[in-house]
């Protein structure tokens, strides 16, 4: 039997990421790969806000703010209010993630070179298929392809709401 689509890709990304993990190891840097989106918009653009940071990465805004919690706990960003709206947070690199920067590079490029070699192993595959699927996903949700593909034989004899209905506390 063939495992569910989930099961696959949590699967490659635990090879991946296991993996990753262990460059960082052997290399001396206490990293962990989730906070490499961070990390590269930062380095890129200085400041950021949670809010962009999210948008840049991908990243819902609450994954984004517990990596940045856990990051600030690390002493690896510092985190300020907005000169604007003082609820809205600023993050930037702290002294200890700059240095961190240096010993990060030559692992990045590793990986990536990496990376490409594995693309090129499954002849340009793999960024292709990934970037398309998350394309698609972006132009047409999972949720409504699986409303579409229930149509005819539905899994809930109750109408289902893509978002939680929120309950108001009196």
């Amino acid at each position: 039997m063939r495992p569910g689509l989930g099961t696959t890709l949590r699967r490659l990304l635990a090879l991946l990421d296991g993996e990753v993990e262990r460059v960082y190891a052997e290399a001396g840097v206490d990293f962990r790969s989730r906070y490499y989106p961070v990390f590269r918009a930062l380095e890129r653009e200085g400041t950021c806000t949670i809010r962009a940071l999210a948008h840049r990465s991908g990243l819902t805004h609450s994954a984004l703010s517990q990596t940045i919690t856990e990051m600030r706990r690390a002493g690896l960003v510092t985190v300020m209010p907005g000169e604007e709206d003082a609820r809205e947070r600023n993050v930037h690199l702290s002294a200890k993630g700059q240095r961190m920067l240096t010993q990060l590079q030559p692992c990045w490029e590793a990986i990536a070179r990496a990376a490409d070699g594995l693309d090129e192993e499954l002849e340009g595959a793999m960024f292709r298929v990934l970037d398309g699927a998350i394309a698609a996903l972006e132009r047409h949700p999972f949720f409504d392809r699986i409303q579409e593909a229930t149509a005819s034989r539905p899994i809930s004899s109750r109408p289902v709401s893509p978002r939680p209905i929120s309950k108001k506390v009196k």
